[in-house]
């Protein structure tokens, strides 16, 4: 049966000669999984640009909930991106996104909250320029709401982080503070050094709450190029 969604594309890998894999979160069906045939042929090759990670998209899809891979039968794009794709700062912050996504996103099911959260966050990311080199650490704590386990407030976070043996600072605990009442965008003062430790510490919240969040290759990037 044909359905019409939403989709933002996670990953894709390459399959048989001219083919790719792709695994998009929907907004009707949470994370599903496709096959696309043709587009690593010289016909396909400006189609592969519809595949690229955080691709916002507009589908036409075949679903069957007895399947594990689906097919596409119509693609478009829904949101062209005009600084992410350009910018370094915006590019790695995109890098890191997406890799928490592809750590986190399980559910084959229905999240339209979910969806709507990722799709203004990347849409902010590419209209905005103020404090986009805090954006990841607002993101990861709203995100978080969505996975089920957001913070109450600052004590939820450092309770479970002692737990585990992790020290919390007072900096550390006002930062924290600061992020899980603020919005996107608002100013956060904060040098590099504490930005870093602050993501840190989320992250491992994360690990805490996600089975299977590992270490993110994309953190390297993030300490070179933000301030």
């Amino acid at each position: 049966m044909l359905h019409k969604t939403k989709g933002i594309v996670i990953s894709f890998v390459k399959y048989k000669e001219t083919s790719i894999i792709v695994k998009i979160y929907t907004e009707i069906f949470g994370i599903q999984t496709y096959i696309e045939n043709g587009v690593r042929s010289s016909k396909g090759k400006n189609k592969i640009a519809l595949f690229q990670p955080l691709t916002l998209l507009d589908l036409v899809v075949y679903h069957d909930s007895k399947k594990e891979i689906h097919r596409i039968s119509e693609i478009k794009c829904l949101y062209p991106y005009n600084t992410i794709t350009v910018d370094i700062k915006k590019s790695s912050l995109g890098i890191f996104v997406n890799e928490v996504l592809n750590n986190s996103l399980k559910e084959h099911a229905e999240n339209t909250p979910l969806f709507n959260f990722l799709e203004d966050s990347l849409k902010y990311l590419d209209q905005h320029e103020e404090q986009i080199e805090n954006f990841h650490l607002y993101f990861l704590i709203n995100y978080c709401f969505y996975l089920g386990f957001g913070p109450e407030n600052e004590d939820d976070v450092v309770n479970q982080l002692q737990e585990h043996a992790i020290p919390v600072s007072s900096d550390e605990k006002k930062l924290l503070k600061d992020l899980i009442q603020q919005n996107f965008g608002s100013t956060l003062f904060i040098n590099k050094h504490l930005r870093m430790r602050l993501l840190d510490l989320i992250l491992t919240y994360y690990k805490i709450h996600v089975e299977g969040f590992g270490n993110l290759r994309s953190m390297g990037v993030l300490k070179e190029v933000l301030e």
